[in-house]
């Protein structure tokens, strides 16, 4: 069995799993207290995800890439004090062991596995799928109580709809994993526009949710907003020298943005920025820019 559908299947839960945890824990903090059920569904999700990714890590020191360890996209300097602060701030309890274990992960060279990591990797991945799918359905349920006015939530219905594409990208990859064990990084990099949406969004949730008096925090977020969504617009391009272009324009830009989150992040922490971006939040988009950043810098790498 490949060692890349070990290591590609891991990577793909070390990050997704929390993002995933993440998103439950966003839509739990934000329903008011009349929506007892709905918190609880969150909660329940949270905990799920939560159980996930510990077995995940469980088996993931030794199997994995420097290149992700590197990326800062696991966990970053913020997330453990993120998560404390989130915690305190909103009432839900985080497993912030998981954080300290993931970041002591250590990568090792390729290596075949044997049958009994293959098989456990194999059970992972068909496991994840049907709570993904409930999870999918959980957030389209949110949707659509919100568009009939059913539904109240401090969280944006493009929001509750960003994530919910980035759950059917995850579990997307896994499906396309298990169907094609062979698969590579490469074939999994055909995501650029779905990110470059993502970032877009991002900037718009950050200009929304900054206090009014941050203006120029304000400005540099809808100048972000505008910047992705004029590299949307140039994807139509066939050429592959104007594919390359892009993708080192998306790589250029997310830099930039990477530098500007990671300032929001630690000015959010150290209570600098007026805002009602939690803590976690503020390091989740961070490191969803760092996960981009690794994705274009391997496609830049492999041509």
């Amino acid at each position: 069995m490949p060692q890349s559908y070990v290591t590609l299947s891991l990577e793909t839960h070390l990050f997704f799993a929390r993002i995933m945890k993440e998103h439950a824990l966003f839509l739990e903090a934000g329903f008011p207290c009349i929506n007892n059920e709905w918190i609880e569904d969150a909660e329940s999700f949270r905990q799920q995800f939560e159980e996930l990714l510990a077995e995940v890590i469980a088996i993931s020191n030794g199997r994995i890439n420097c290149d992700i360890l590197n990326s800062n996209e696991l966990v970053t300097e913020f997330t453990l004090p993120a998560e404390e602060r989130t915690a305190c701030l909103s009432g839900v309890a985080i497993d912030t062991d998981l954080t300290k274990k993931q970041k002591d992960l250590e990568a090792s060279p390729a290596r075949d596995e044997d049958r009994e990591i293959v098989r456990r990797v194999h059970q992972l991945n068909a496991r994840s799928l049907p709570l993904l799918n409930d999870f999918i359905a959980f957030k389209e349920a949110i949707i659509r109580e919100m568009d009939t006015g059913n539904l109240f939530t401090a969280n944006y219905p493009l929001l509750v709809k960003h994530i919910q594409r980035e759950a059917k990208l995850y579990r997307a990859t896994i499906q396309n994993l298990m169907n094609n064990r062979q698969v590579s990084y490469r074939e999994l990099l055909g995501t650029e526009n779905f990110w470059n949406q993502i970032m877009m969004e991002h900037a718009l949730f950050i200009r929304g949710l900054l206090d009014p008096c941050e203006e120029e925090l304000i400005k540099t977020a809808h100048e972000f907003s505008i910047d992705y969504k004029e590299l949307l617009n140039r994807a139509n391009c066939q050429n592959r020298r104007e594919l390359q272009a892009l993708s080192e324009a998306s790589l250029e830009e997310t830099l930039k943005y990477r530098d500007f989150k990671a300032a929001g992040t630690k000015g959010i922490l150290n209570c600098e920025i007026d805002s009602i971006i939690l803590p976690l939040l503020a390091d989740h988009v961070l490191r969803e820019a760092n996960h981009y950043i690794r994705l274009l810098e391997s496609t830049k790498q492999n041509g």
